[in-house]
């Protein structure tokens, strides 16, 4: 019996947007020694809308009807889960490290779900309740585990916990607001990833004024009088990336944010939802060989828990 290739695509599209996440996010990782998480956010989300928008141009796609309610949703969504959720996840990377900040975003499919239960009046059988609980217990057992040699202090991972935790709910909102949008208009990924993404820089832009102006104030040699400089590294923002830096935000906003969204809605077009979210959230199994070839000590336990996790969201989404 010959199975053809074409006939996974769906499949094959959901494993591709979880690898490009999971190497974006290591990108993001390094990036975020060097740029604050609102600046990166925001040279991210500028660079995506540039590209959504030629390749809009390119293929000529109209945006089709779009009624004030919708557009609301999804301009909503793109504040909550873009500009808020974005940049918790990029404070939680910095603090957790490209590992545990990918884990902490598997807690996003039960809060999507709990929310839609509230929210949506989406009902949650006994398996996806069960997928719940096994998803927090994989993330937690990974995030209590003391990593020989780890340079991450209680507080440092006390504080990523807390941005990962306020990532994933604003992620959650941001998508259950998006869904609420789809149902209710015609319109295509790509304009909806264009509002989503136009409402999040719009939001990101006086934010990052904001930031200096506080960063400064916080940093003036009056509020720090020990003037450690070195405590506040990497605080201030900078006006203009290295080219070096900026070909690594481009590639990782290209592959995580572009190519990734395309192939997540290529995933969700040729496969069963529930498939094909269950393999986009597997991207914490591709980034264990991507840390071991980088160097990093990946343990058993790190491993079974992403495993549990994941499998968690198994169950939990088996029942869409």
């Amino acid at each position: 019996m010959n199975v053809s290739i074409a006939e996974f695509k769906g499949e094959l599209a959901a494993l591709g947007a979880a690898g490009l996440w999971a190497v974006s996010t290591v990108v993001y990782g390094r990036l975020g020694r060097s740029y604050p998480p609102v600046q990166l956010n925001l040279m991210k989300g500028a660079i995506a809308i540039a590209l959504i928008l030629l390749t809009l141009l390119i293929t000529g796609k109209p945006l089709l009807s779009l009624d004030i309610t919708a557009c609301g949703l999804l301009l909503l969504s793109g504040a909550v889960g873009i500009a808020l959720g974005d940049t918790a996840y990029f404070a939680a990377l910095n603090c957790l490290g490209a590992r545990r900040a990918l884990l902490m975003e598997t807690l996003a499919p039960p809060l999507v779900a709990i929310l839609a239960l509230i929210f949506l009046g989406e009902k949650l059988p006994i398996n996806a309740w069960c997928g719940i609980v096994l998803t927090i217990l994989g993330v937690a057992w990974v995030i209590a585990e003391r990593v020989p040699g780890s340079t991450i202090r209680q507080q440092q991972l006390l504080r990523g916990i807390g941005f990962g935790i306020l990532a994933a709910l604003a992620q959650a909102s941001g998508a259950v607001l998006s869904r609420a949008a789809l149902t209710q208009a015609a319109i295509s990924p790509l304009w909806a990833a264009l509002l989503r993404l136009s409402a999040g820089v719009v939001i990101l832009f006086p934010s990052t004024l904001l930031y200096q102006l506080a960063v400064k104030r916080w940093t003036s040699p009056a509020s720090s009088p020990t003037n450690d400089k070195t405590e506040h590294q990497g605080l201030h923002l900078k006006a203009l990336p290295s080219r070096r830096a900026l070909t690594a935000i481009f590639f990782a906003a290209f592959a995580g944010t572009y190519l990734a969204i395309w192939l997540q809605q290529t995933a969700l077009k040729y496969t069963a939802a529930g498939i094909a979210q269950t393999l986009i959230t597997t991207s914490p199994l591709f980034v264990l060989p991507i840390l071991v070839a980088l160097g990093e000590v990946v343990t058993i336990r790190a491993v079974l828990g992403v495993l549990v996790a994941v499998g968690g969201i198994v169950l939990l989404l088996g029942y869409s």
